[in-house]
Formats: C-alpha cells, structure tokens, sequence
C-alpha cells in the first residue's frame, strides 16, 4: 500500500512537474532568478566602477594638488636662490683671486647668504662652488664632501647645461650627504658674474623633506609619500614605497589596484613636473563612491519588476493554465467513464470557449461516428445472417435431399454421389471456417456449386457462363457476395420469366478497380424498383423481404469499400438485368488458407 501511494504521489509530481502551469512557475522563478543574479552582479560592477571612479578622481585630485604646492613651493626657493646670487659678498667671493680667499672673505660671504635665508625656513643648507672648487657653504660641519666626485664633471655639466636656470635634484647631487643619512631636495644653479657675464661657480640650495612633511599636514592627507625617482624616501606614508615601480615617474597619473594583505589598495602616482619628486596617494576601497541614488533606482525598477513577474503569473495562472487544467479534467472524467459526454464548463476568454466548443463538436462527431459505424456493424451483421438462413433453411436442404434421393431411384449411384459430393463441396466454401473474406476464385466456386444444385432441381433452363480473368483469381472480397445475386437471379428473373435463360458471372481489372458482375436474362427491373433498392440503406429503412438479400449485399459491399459509389445496376424490364461491383484494389492480401 505504500509503495502504491509513492508510485501515485510520483505520477502527480511528474504530472504537475510536466504542466503547462508548472512549467509558467518554473519560468517566473527561473526569470526571476535570473533577474536577481543580473541585478546583484549589476549592482557589483556599478558599484565597483563607481568606486573606483570615485577613487580615481579623489587621487587624481589630490595630486594635482600636492604637485602644484610642491612644484609652487620649489619655484620659491628657485628665486630665493637668484636672490642669494646677487648678494655682493657672495659676488665678491667670485671674483675674488684664489690667492687673495680668506676666512674672513668665506666668513662675509657666508653671513651675507644667512641674511638673506632668515626671510624663510626650510633651507637646511647653501653651499657656493667657485670654478676652481673653493666653496662656502652654510651649516658647513653638517656634510660630508665627496671629494672625488666634487672633481668630476658630470654633476657640473648637468647644472652648466641650463645656463644659469635653477634644476631641482636629489641629495645635493651626490656630491655631499648628511651623516645620518636624511634625504634633501637640492637646487642647482650657474653663478655667472652680473658685470661680464661669466661663469663663475655653482650654487647648491638643499632643502630639508621637513618642507614636504608640513605641507602634507596642511593638507591633512593620510596615505601619502613624497619621494624621488630612485627610490629615495622624502615624506608620508613611507609604506608606500614598496608599492613605486618606474611607471610612476611620468608627466601622466597612473593608477594601479593592488592587494595589501587583505585590503585592496588603489596606488595612484605621478612626477611633479621637471623635477625628480614623485607623489604617491594610497586609498583602501571602502563605502566612499557608492552610488546610493543609482543603487536605490536599481532596487525600484527590481522590485517592479517581481511586481509585474508575479501579477503576469497570477493573470496567466487564473485565465489559462487554470482553465485549460480544468478543461483537461473534464476531459480525463470522459476517458475514466468510458463515455463522451459534452463539457458544459465555464471558460473565461473567448479562445479557451472557442477550444471548448470545437472539442463539444468532435465529441458530437465522434458520437454520430459511432452511432454510424455501431448501425453498418449491425446492418451488416443482418445481411449475413439473413444470407446464412436464407441457405440454410430447411425447405433448400429437404428439396435437395428429395432431388437426390429421386435420382438415387430413378437414375442409379454413380448421379447420387455426384450430387451429394457437389452439396458437401459447397457448404464447405460457404462456410469457409468463418472467414469474411475469401478468394474470388472460391468465391465463383461457391457460385458453380450452388447453381449445380440448382440445376438438378429445375433441369437444363438455367445455363451459367464465365469469364473470369486470370489475374482476378487471387483477389480477396467479402465472402457470399456473388450467391446472393445469382439467387436473386434465379428466384426473381428467370423463374418468374418462365423460359430458359442465362446467368453469367464476370470478372476483370481495370485501372486498379476490380469489376464484378451478375448478369440474367430474366424479368428485369424497374428504374424505380432499382432507385428503390439503391436508397434503402440511407433512408434506414430495410427494402421488403424479396430484395433484402440483394440489398443487404450492397450493404456489405459499401461497408467492405468506405463507399457508396461501388455498385452498378443496368436493367431492361423482359430482357435482362445486370449487377456489377466496383471494388478498389488495396495492397495485396494474401488469400486465406484453403480448406
């Protein structure tokens, strides 16, 4: 019993499964779950973008502006450096000879610069460098000199290049560096004498990072660095520094997304202009740049949308897959019962009514089918056994009995056997082991023993004749339907006539239609007698008694065909008549076994 209700319980989930409103359900759900995964990655990708837009401008910002105060700061110490080169002592210094250079003309010079340097801060060094390297320098005891490279002329080439236009470098050009260690930005300039205009020196201003630290801390940035293009820290955020690949000393901002630890970091950097100072802006992905007013529309439009997904499936639900699922059980009650009955359900909409009256017309047809094809069975039905006792009845076997027991009398043995051997040949192809159709070549044979009987009862005034194509033998019809027209010949033709006459039966094809016919010289019949018998079976009446058997063998004809067009009736009234089946040719059949 529970396997029963498992096995019942599946059919009904397989049936549900496979509905046309499980398969809507499955449709809203499958859009609607599409939709969702489509609106979270779109919300994803939006926001991400956004942020990263917003991130990118925010840095983009940022150092535009820290370039131009660094930028702006380094132009005013470039002119406090032209300043410092107009200073007469330092002019005197110059152009003083090398022999004539003392203290005190180093001591004069160097104060004279200090006075100039009190105006501003950040200065954490000067150093002046006459051609033939005697040089002054503020904070003198903080540096160490490189003395090699204080001879060399590739620091010095660098700066005579510009002619007298201040350059902004790193750690005094390598020329001289603080004992610990601490970075400076350095600007680089020719002295050139302001009477002849010779060259007469170079003046180096270092710049303390102090600088850079404070402006960050105006600006109250955090995740910041100043440095220069080889790698030398400056100020800020000194973890950033890990981060700086080459592709940062550019006139352009680039920005690059990277993962510090667990946090995704946007490194944003560019080179201020003609100098060797880059600044890099570090920002950690957060809630800043969400477009919360894009988002909210988003969710609006979405949950419109499941809004109408769900009032679509309801509206489809209530007026076409719930009516069908009703039609269609109304339809199951008609298979169950085992009748068809019209379905007398309300529909709404006119095309579901339209479908429930085109299928209350099929069952209308279907039933008038029925009722037809019930009526041919049972006509037909009629007909052979009206044909049956019309040939079995007992005055045609007494008759026959009584003729051969005569010529048993009259005539000797040898006439008897003939006709008892004659009488068992045709009850043997009439009764045919119940078949309904048989050869025609058996067919005629039943023919050619009914009409030897017949003969022994009413002598020689019958004479049969036949012309029976060879290649119509193997045909198989329905069985009994020549005897019956051959009777109908002798009993209402050449009797009533009451002289001799012929019955000739023939057979033939033409054009895949088998041609079969019963023609007598007897009495013939009536145009109206003929149109008559040939309406009888669509009038559903039955004709009288002496032409049922006639009539019934039309019948069987039409029904055996699937129409009505099978039968011919030519007749002249005292000369002849003559009965022919049309009879269509199907695929061959093969005959049934011989007795």
């Amino acid at each position: 019993m529970e396997r029963k209700r498992i096995r019942h319980f599946a059919g009904e989930f397989s049936k549900n499964r496979n509905s046309l409103s499980g398969r809507l359900r499955r449709l809203i759900l499958g859009t609607i779950s599409l939709v969702i995964v489509s609106v979270l990655i779109s919300v994803s990708l939006i926001t991400i973008r956004e942020r990263k837009k917003y991130q990118s401008r925010e840095a983009e910002n940022m150092l535009q502006t820290l370039s131009a105060s660094v930028d702006n700061a380094l132009q005013n110490y470039k002119e406090l450096s032209r300043l410092i080169m107009m200073d007469e002592s330092l002019a005197d210094f110059m152009r003083a000879d090398a022999d004539s250079v003392d203290i005190g003309t180093i001591n004069d010079t160097r104060y004279g610069i200090m006075d100039i340097l009190m105006v501003t801060e950040g200065v954490d060094s000067v150093m002046v460098f006459r051609e033939d390297m005697i040089r002054v320098a503020t904070n003198r005891f903080s540096y160490k000199y490189d003395s090699e490279k204080l001879q060399s002329m590739d620091w010095r080439e660098e700066i005579y290049r510009l002619t007298g236009r201040a350059t902004v470098g790193l750690n005094t050009f390598g020329v001289a560096s603080k004992p610990d260690g601490r970075p400076m930005v350095t600007i680089g300039r020719a002295v050139y004498d302001m009477l002849t205009q010779q060259r007469t020196g170079i003046l180096l201003m270092n710049i303390s990072p102090e600088v850079f630290q404070r402006m960050l801390g105006n600006y109250r940035s955090d995740a910041v660095c100043i440095m220069g293009v080889d790698g030398t820290f400056l100020a800020g955020d000194e973890r950033l520094m890990q981060f700086y690949t080459p592709e940062y000393a550019g006139g352009r901002v680039v920005h690059r997304e990277l993962r510090d630890g667990t946090r995704q970091l946007l490194l944003s950097g560019c080179q201020v202009e003609d100098t060797p100072i880059v600044i890099l802006r570090g920002i950690y992905y957060g809630t800043e740049g969400i477009p919360y007013g894009i988002l909210v529309v988003i969710l609006i439009m979405f949950l419109f949308f499941v809004f109408v997904a769900v009032f679509f499936g309801g509206f489809v639900s209530r007026n076409i897959t719930r009516p069908i699922e009703v039609l269609s059980e109304s339809m199951d009650e008609n298979v169950r019962s085992g009748e068809l009955h019209r379905i007398d359900t309300e529909l709404p909409g006119k095309e579901l009514g339209m479908l429930k009256e085109d299928y209350n017309s099929l069952i209308d047809h279907v039933n008038s089918l029925i009722e037809t094809l019930i009526e041919k069975e049972k006509t037909l039905q009629r007909a052979e056994m009206r044909v049956l006792q019309e040939q079995i009845k007992p005055h045609f076997l007494y008759n026959s009995l009584e003729t051969i027991g005569s010529l048993a009398v009259d005539a000797g043995a040898d006439r008897v056997q003939d006709a008892l051997e004659t009488l068992g040949s045709f009850y043997r192809n009439f009764l045919s082991k119940g078949d309904r159709e048989i050869s025609l070549e058996r067919e005629v044979q039943i023919v050619r023993d009914y009409l030897a009987l017949q003969k022994l009862r009413y002598g020689e005034i019958i004479e049969d004749e036949y012309e029976i194509g060879e290649e119509t033998k193997g045909i198989v019809v329905p069985k009994l339907i020549l005897q019956p027209l051959v009777e109908n010949s002798i009993y209402h033709g050449i009797r009533l006539k009451g002289e001799n006459g012929i019955i000739r039966v023939k057979a033939f094809v033409s054009d895949r239609i088998l041609h079969l016919s019963v023609y007598d010289t007897g009495v013939g019949m009536a145009r109206e007698q003929i149109d008559r018998l040939l309406s009888a079976g669509h009038t559903k009446e039955e004709p009288d008694s002496e032409s049922f058997g006639l009539w019934g063998t039309i019948e069987r004809v039409r029904i055996y065909c699937g129409r009505e067009d099978v039968v011919r009736i030519r007749s002249e009234i005292g000369e002849y008549t003559e009965v022919e089946f049309l009879i269509p040719l199907p695929e061959r059949k093969a005959a049934p076994d011989e007795i």
